[in-house]
């Protein structure tokens, strides 16, 4: 299979000086601004430590320095484009969920693109299984190249070349300059949504699921950190079973913890309110034009008028790979048609999608928010 090759028009960012700017795992991204932001504006005595505690607390990645100047355009009209990462790594704190390989992948991966105005936006999930062309990339294990190619497993260019590597893979396929990338772990995201409170969900039938550990019946559940890594992982008990099932709970999930981040009322607690910065600051590794409070803070001031209802979430358009039912491969017009429309800064058109893989399956209809 060849690789996109898209026009390299674009680009976006907030300010009007760079774009820069987003687990599950993708809305920990926003959490994790609006944690911070309340943080730096609670004001008083301690702002000071503070600020140096949650500035500690992040850890960051020279996207910029790491793929220099062979990138699309970086086209400032004040929307925004970030990748946003679920790591699957089985090291340190994450050995619980399988043994440790040596390596992470990108569990999860959904390019969100916040329209001009940022009042709405819209996520483009990328399966983790889908074959696409790897550019060559630089080792993320001291140095040296790894070679691109075809037919390779869109998850494994993180694995072999870490952030930088999923950056560019992304920018090839899309034609699309990211502005930002955000990663979230598995045990970042537990504490997470421990810190919030749980998120509440309710589950049109039951979910019973030994690989990820899920029992649940049907109702409304509030599910604390270990039940929503458990639903996002969530695979062969929903749907078909595949990856494709497992993206649609994970967007629906999303639309809950939306909604939790918005009732929480942390604002109203500065203990509340610090803990879940503290714990935020800590779960997310970030470009490192986001690695700092201040930056942060502005990044969140920049979403916090977006809510479920003004999010648009599609999969890439792909269509199960005849060779092997176990991986996808990208429609090739509807897919560019989904980035032209995000290059433009337009919705994406439901044509675009219509008759992909991704869209087929009720999976999505197993979880409804509150």
């Amino acid at each position: 299979m060849s690789e996109q090759q898209q026009t390299r028009s674009s680009r976006i960012r907030g300010t009007g000086r760079r774009r820069k700017e987003p687990s599950v795992r993708t809305k920990a991204a926003t959490v994790t601004a609006w944690a911070a932001a309340g943080a730096v504006l609670l004001g008083g005595t301690g702002l000071g430590y503070v600020y140096f505690k949650l500035n500690g607390n992040l850890k960051a990645v020279d996207i910029n320095t790491q793929l220099g100047s062979d990138r699309p355009d970086d086209v400032d009209n004040g929307s925004l484009d970030i990748l946003v990462l679920g790591s699957d790594s089985r090291s340190g704190d994450n050995s619980e969920y399988g043994e440790d390989e040596g390596g992470a992948r990108s569990d999860t991966a959904m390019v969100m693109h916040v329209y001009e105005g940022h009042k709405k936006a819209s996520l483009v999930s990328i399966p983790r299984d889908t074959l696409i062309t790897r550019p060559t990339c630089t080792s993320d294990t001291g140095g040296g190249t790894v070679p691109g190619g075809e037919h390779r497993m869109f998850n494994t260019a993180y694995q072999v070349g870490g952030p930088a590597c999923a950056v560019k893979t992304v920018e090839k396929m899309s034609g699309i300059r990211m502005d930002h990338y955000v990663e979230v772990d598995f045990t970042g995201f537990k504490k997470l949504v421990d810190d919030l409170g749980g998120v509440e969900i309710t589950t049109t039938q039951s979910i019973h699921d030994d690989k990820s550990h899920l029992d649940l019946k049907p109702g409304t559940h509030t599910l604390d950190g270990e039940k929503s890594l458990g639903l996002v992982r969530t695979r062969k008990s929903v749907g078909d079973g595949s990856d494709l099932g497992r993206i649609q709970l994970q967007q629906a999930f999303m639309k809950a913890l939306i909604n939790q981040v918005k009732d929480v009322g942390v604002f109203t607690s500065p203990k509340k309110l610090y803990d879940l910065a503290d714990s935020a600051t800590k779960t997310v590794t970030t470009d490192s034009d986001l690695a700092s409070v201040n930056e942060l803070v502005s990044f969140g001031g920049g979403l916090k008028g977006i809510g479920p209802g003004d999010m648009k979430m599609v999969t890439l358009p792909v269509q199960y790979d005849p060779a092997d039912p176990n991986r996808v491969l990208p429609l090739q017009r509807q897919s560019k048609r989904v980035w032209d429309a995000l290059r433009q800064d337009k919705p994406v058109p439901a044509s675009a999608t219509k008759g992909s893989a991704g869209d087929k399956g009720g999976a999505g209809k197993v979880v409804q928010s509150q």
